[in-house]
């Protein structure tokens, strides 16, 4: 028992490092990280459950708290978060938040894997074909109004119900309106933020339909001790990955991330229909 929970938390410190610096890298939140390995490990502790996804997806969202904000202090130290987009999107993408939140509590457990597996195979374009999703030449002007309004709001519902900090949808939104990639991504950090705050008391105050069947420590969805390990993980790795996105080109990293998605997207997709 011993053993197993020595790999348990050793698992997860790993999964929060990696968490940690996709975050810093990317701006987005380490939750596409977090919630395979958490699915991946819980049924290992636990009585496989249903339910379980809706534990890891709460305990990313808890723990993209941490990860953004760690990640947000290293850029803020390289004047590269913009504060003003936080500000103006902030209410609607909390907004989206609850939305979103409602919707997770009335979905099932298979549904919410679909969505996430679908999900994460549509990021994986992004990572996989950059130029593709992001013209080169090709800009606008940040959204503002009606347009800034619904693209913070869908932003926020679809990252709560994937348990995601919403930070690749933020950094092409940034990039196409002529914001360097740099900025783009160390204000997706401060989105994941806003995301990962309210997702995750959302989750905490969820009502538990198998509370007998959850992993030891799990108050409402969220893991404390997973959530712990994780957010040691990060919060050691989050100023790697900012320093990274500030000094290299990120093209080929990009590309392998993409490939981990898409192997990410394929698993949940056989874990469903098996």
């Amino acid at each position: 028992m011993e053993i197993e929970l020595l790999w348990f938390v050793l698992t997860l410190c790993f999964a929060g490092a990696v968490a940690g610096i996709t975050a810093g890298l990317f701006g987005n939140g380490g939750g596409f990280v977090v919630v395979p390995a958490l699915l991946a490990v819980f049924p290992f502790f636990t009585p496989n459950s249903d339910e379980l996804v809706k534990v890891a997806i709460g305990t990313s969202l808890a723990s993209i708290v941490v990860s953004s904000a760690r990640s947000v202090m290293a850029h803020r130290r390289r004047g590269a978060v913009d504060f003003d987009v936080l500000k103006s999107w902030s209410i609607w993408i909390i907004l989206g938040v609850l939305g979103g939140i409602a919707i997770a509590n009335h979905t099932s457990s298979v549904g919410l894997t679909i969505v996430f597996a679908a999900g994460v195979l549509l990021y994986s374009i992004y990572f996989l074909f950059p130029d593709f999703v992001v013209r080169p030449g090709v800009s606008f002007s940040m959204p503002s109004g009606i347009g800034k309004a619904t693209l913070a709001f869908v932003l926020g519902g679809f990252s709560a119900l994937l348990g995601i900090g919403g930070g690749t949808p933020t950094v092409i939104t940034m990039v196409m309106c002529r914001r360097t990639i740099q900025q783009a991504v160390a204000t997706a950090a401060g989105v994941g933020c806003l995301i990962g705050l309210p997702g995750a008391l959302g989750f905490l105050f969820m009502e538990n339909s198998s509370p007998a069947n959850m992993p030891f420590g799990t108050v409402g969805y969220i893991n404390l001790p997973a959530l712990i390990a994780i957010s040691i993980g990060s919060i050691l790795t989050a100023p790697y990955g900012a320093s990274m996105a500030h000094s290299f080109s990120e093209k080929k990293l990009k590309r392998l991330f993409g490939i981990y998605l898409v192997i990410v997207s394929t698993a949940m997709f056989i874990k469903v229909l098996a």
